[in-house]
């Protein structure tokens, strides 16, 4: 997939996502997201809610859920646990007897940095978690998907840096290593995307893939909080870090890949600030490249996001778009 040049929003990376969607009509819009209860999540549902949406929250702690987000008008919650395909089958078919279409699904939800942790039949957590449960979501509700221009967003991340698909070891039976097994599954996030939208764009669906940028939240509870301070995720007066976002502004990218009618042309796009993201600079200095961001050419091989959507269908037996 080639890179266009940047789309020239308007918006950058202290963007809200409320100043996003403030033109935007979402009246009688439903948009789903998955853990849109914390972190990242909890600000999307609310800016999505706040611009006259409908917002259907799939929780796998639906009483944190409800706490987070009270008695709001126009927000549903449905209980949904990624690592259990049965609980993800469960409800979309709850959903599709409804009969009720979907205009976006946002795929937010996810895990960083989890001790070695097995799900299913022996997938690894991170990889089935990040990745395989939405892809099983999307697949089971495409009958539900509104034929007028709905989209699908995966939240990846820069994280993707860390590792392209480990076509020979998916989960990890040697070596595992946390960093590692976040990386594949933000890079089988944006390979998702990149194919989905192939796959969907004949029906009217598209997909599109981003990074949020870097921002304190729970994803990183499993963290120690001397290695935030050893990344510089931490700060003495404990003041935001220099290049880190509010959660607020993390929202922002997933509610323009979301809505912008800029990219109506751009199917499969990966998303940063806003805007398209710049292919991946090399500098020798690895902490600053992430911390830069772009997209790495592995997340935009059209071959290998084809092949790892074979593969999700084997180990799934899902497959509602071929």
């Amino acid at each position: 997939m080639s890179i266009p040049e940047l789309l020239g929003s308007g918006f950058g990376p202290l963007t809200t996502a409320d100043e996003v969607l403030t033109d935007i009509d979402l009246a009688s819009k439903v948009v789903m997201i998955s853990g849109g209860y914390s972190g990242i999540g909890l600000q999307t549902t609310l800016a999505f809610q706040r611009a006259g949406a409908v917002v259907v929250v799939l929780a796998r702690r639906t009483d944190v859920a409800s706490e987070a987000l009270g008695q709001l008008e126009r927000v549903e919650i449905y209980e949904m646990d990624l690592s259990d395909l049965h609980s993800v089958e469960s409800f979309a078919n709850q959903w599709l007897a409804t009969g009720r279409t979907i205009d976006i699904i946002i795929n937010n939800a996810a895990i960083m940095a989890w001790p070695e942790t097995r799900v299913g039949p022996g997938w690894e957590a991170t990889f089935a978690i990040n990745h395989l449960g939405h892809f099983v979501l999307v697949n089971r509700l495409k009958e539900a998907l509104s034929p007028i221009g709905s989209r699908i967003v995966a939240v990846a991340s820069s994280g993707h840096f860390l590792s392209d698909i480990r076509w020979d070891d998916l989960h990890f039976e040697h070596d595992y290593d946390w960093w590692q097994s976040y990386g594949q599954s933000k890079t089988a996030n944006i390979l998702f995307a990149l194919h989905l939208d192939k796959l969907g764009a004949k029906l009217g669906i598209h997909a599109f893939s981003l990074h949020p940028g870097y921002i304190i939240t729970p994803l990183q509870r499993h963290i120690p909080e001397k290695d935030k301070i050893e990344y510089g995720w931490r700060t003495p007066d404990g003041s935001l870090p220099e290049g880190f976002k509010t959660p607020q502004q993390g929202a922002a990218t997933t509610a323009w890949a979301a809505t912008s009618p800029l990219l109506d042309d751009h199917g499969g796009a990966y998303c940063q600030d806003c805007d398209i993201a710049v292919p991946y600079k090399d500098t020798g200095n690895f902490e600053h490249d992430m911390n830069v961001g772009g997209v790495k050419p592995y997340a935009l091989d059209s071959d290998a996001a084809a092949k790892l959507w074979k593969i999700s269908s084997e180990l799934t037996g899902v497959d509602s778009f071929e």
